[in-house]
């Protein structure tokens, strides 16, 4: 036979964790037809020499709900090796939706993943009502396939209308109907449904979200829904009201816990990470899980593989300074007025002389963020670091500004504000929030490793002027699997974590793995030179707003059903994927 692609002499790290080893592989018909052996003639040859060969990345937490609509890249996903992308997560998103409360899922949106609200009410027409609508208007190519969750927020917003906003108890006929939805949406091709009971998520005024505290019998009924399938997932996003009191910990995981119960079988994924303010957090959460599958509930925990941090700078959504007097006058203006403003003296000895007044709820995407990073210069316990252009996401206390604000004897706020005049006011600042309380990523690691655990929480398309982690495959193989000091994972485990396992949970049994008859999602990376580059603000999206894209090196070709979308890090402009319409 005669093969449409042929990939030649690479390493194949097929998925499966077993070792790597060398061979070919050929394609036809967008499917894999010989693995290690492919001696055949090939329409198309690709030289994968000196590079290991892997399946494609299945990204099981992404933001892209509204994106999807009017973007065909789904970038930065789609050039950081991620072939198949999950959105909906956190119980937020686009659908169902009724004709009046447009606005209302924008603000929610915004808000919670700090997506601008012009880009969202320019960028999405709305040509849907229900979730199978809503399916039906995103299907059309684009450059990954991509499956979509069905949101608690937007599902409770459409049955509940202007009760939801204000976190009233849901009735029977109230969890009856957001049942029906739920398992239409379901039949229809639903990856799943999520939910999400954060108190850090707010919308755009400040306000909590719909359904951050539904009660447990809400929870229950909706889970109900999954009964007699044999497809679909559910996901939450919770910080087990810890940070009010540690008590709580137990009766929320026990609430989570009886939503798997009841869910006919199928999986559950939570959140798990290190808090500052509850610093054991993630311990109890591996040790229920453990007591959970002991049961015979299937749970998983969604890890990041760095830091959960912000990014803040002159041009991002965040920076030290947002909210006081003299900046707040100077703000509109283009950055290189603003830089120059900020370096006359005068101007600067005046603003650092101010008081920030108060942010929350201010459309910020964390609406306490500002006042929280202000607090912690005052305590010094500030860790802000320089985003270099090889960025450090294990940075040492040694490298932080409030280090270097104690070597030269100058306030924290003082060196703040010099270095973010730096690169004419393009200088970017990391600061790290969760997963980085002893300037360590072992206790990461320990999570990372743990058999219940999936990588996750990329959110992709989402926190567009304060995050860009959905770079996170591409670090979780860098770093982990080649440049850390102490403590590598094997390079099998780490493509495994982010391909067969990712998407085993989901429920894709066609890809994950390089094996005959599978979907030919493949990518062909030097690893020698993977490599993430320093974050940039673009200004791509709808009604020009910006966001932030993070490229890298290495990667010399991603495939999605044997079609070259993106070689060498640039999108090639091919569109093979589609919508993934689960259980069809």
């Amino acid at each position: 036979m005669a093969y449409d692609v042929k990939i030649i002499g690479g390493t194949i790290i097929d998925g499966t964790g077993k070792p790597r080893f060398r061979g070919d592989i050929g394609i036809s018909d967008g499917r894999i037809v010989a693995v290690g052996d492919a001696p055949d003639e090939a329409a198309e040859v690709i030289d994968a020499a000196g590079a290991i060969v892997t399946p494609g990345f299945v990204d099981i937490h992404t933001h892209y709900d509204g994106q999807v609509s009017w973007d065909a890249d789904l970038a930065p996903s789609s050039i950081h090796g991620v072939t198949t992308a999950i959105m909906g997560s956190c119980g937020v998103g686009f659908a169902p939706v009724r004709k009046d409360a447009h606005d209302d899922l924008i603000a929610l949106m915004e808000g919670v993943e700090d997506i601008p609200g012009s880009a969202l009410a320019e960028g999405i027409d709305w040509r849907w009502e229900t979730f199978a609508e809503y399916m039906d208007a995103i299907d059309f190519p684009h450059a990954i396939d991509f499956g979509a969750m069905v949101p608690h927020d937007a599902l409770r917003m459409y049955v509940m209308g202007e009760r939801a906003r204000y976190e009233e108890p849901s009735t029977e006929d109230d969890v009856a109907a957001m049942r029906g939805a739920l398992r239409a949406a379901l039949e229809a091709g639903a990856a799943g449904f999520s939910t999400g009971r954060t108190d850090n998520h707010r919308n755009n005024d400040g306000q909590p979200t719909p359904a951050s505290e539904a009660s447990e019998r809400e929870l229950i009924g909706l889970a109900r829904a999954f009964v007699g399938l044999d497809h679909g997932v559910l996901q939450a996003v919770s910080d087990f009201d810890m940070m009010v009191d540690p008590a709580r910990f137990d009766p929320e995981y026990d609430l989570l816990e009886s939503m798997v119960a009841n869910a006919g079988g199928r999986p559950l994924s939570i959140s798990t990470m290190q808090r500052d303010q509850a610093r054991d957090q993630w311990q109890q959460i591996i040790a229920r899980t453990e007591a959970a599958n002991a049961k015979g509930h299937t749970v998983r925990m969604q890890v990041a593989p760095r830091p959960i941090g912000v990014i803040l700078g002159l041009e991002a959504t965040f920076h030290p300074f947002i909210g006081f007097p003299s900046y707040k006058a100077i703000h509109n203006l283009p950055l290189a007025a603003r830089v120059a403003k900020m370096r006359d003296p005068a101007f600067k000895a005046q603003l650092l002389s101010e008081k920030s007044d108060k942010v929350a709820g201010d459309g910020s995407a964390i609406p306490p963020l500002a006042d929280l990073l202000l607090q912690m210069i005052e305590f010094a316990a500030i860790k802000f670091f320089r985003l270099g252009e090889v960025p450090d996401y294990e940075p040492k206390m040694e490298d932080s500004l409030l280090f270097e604000s104690k070597r030269t004897g100058r306030p924290c706020l003082e060196v703040l504000y010099d270095t973010l005049l730096e690169n004419d006011g393009k200088r970017l600042l990391y600061f790290p929030i969760y997963n980085y309380t002893d300037f360590s990523l072992e206790n990461v690691r320990t999570m990372l490793t743990h058999p219940l655990s999936l990588p996750g929480l990329s959110d992709g398309g989402a926190h567009v002027g304060t995050i860009c982690d959905a770079t996170f495959p591409t670090f979780l193989l860098s770093y982990w699997g080649r440049d850390r000091a102490e403590g590598r994972i094997p390079l099998e485990r780490l493509v495994q974590m982010q391909t067969g396992d990712t998407a085993g949970f989901i429920g894709l049994d066609d890809r994950g793995t390089l094996e005959v008859g599978k979907r030919a999602d493949v990518n062909i990376i030097d690893i020698e030179r993977l490599a993430l580059k320093s974050p940039r603000m673009i200004a791509d999206l709808p009604a020009g707003s910006a966001r932030l894209m993070q490229h890298a090196d290495g990667y010399r070709a991603t495939l999605v059903r044997g079609q070259v979308v993106a070689r060498e890090g640039e999108l090639t402009g091919a569109r093979p994927g589609r919508l993934v319409r689960f259980g069809r």
